[in-house]
């Protein structure tokens, strides 16, 4: 098992930047894919980008290409979003995952661990 925690969120102006990071710990990082999500007010868990385990192949939600990159430090056992051109549309608790999943997996339930969460909010 792996034990996730997501930092980095935090209250930024329409056009501003973050950069979330999520902290690994339990099991070999690099034997997992990994995984960025968003939750917005009553709205369900949706996929953002993904990485695989050696960090080579990365994939995107419509939304987030072109504005968010995801990569990772294996060394480090840390993941990172970062994002860029932020929009009021993206407000939501950012989550990272864990997959063990082969390909590029998308759906929640393709992800074994999760984090607890990392509020971003963008002002208009």
């Amino acid at each position: 098992q792996v034990q996730l925690v997501e930092s980095g969120g935090g209250l930024v102006q329409a056009g501003g930047s973050l950069r979330l990071s999520c902290a690994a710990s339990g099991r070999t990082f690099s034997d997992y894919a990994m995984g960025w999500f968003r939750q917005a007010p009553g709205k369900e868990r949706e996929f953002v980008a993904g990485i695989s385990w050696s960090g080579r192949r990365t994939y995107y939600a419509e939304s987030a290409k072109g504005r968010f990159t995801i990569s990772r430090d294996n060394a480090k056992n840390t993941v990172f979003l970062q994002m860029n051109s932020l929009k009021p549309e993206d407000t939501a608790v950012y989550y990272c995952a864990a997959s063990t999943v082969t390909g590029t997996p998308k759906s929640t339930d393709q992800y074994a661990y999760w984090g607890q969460g990392t509020q971003v909010t963008v002002s208009s």
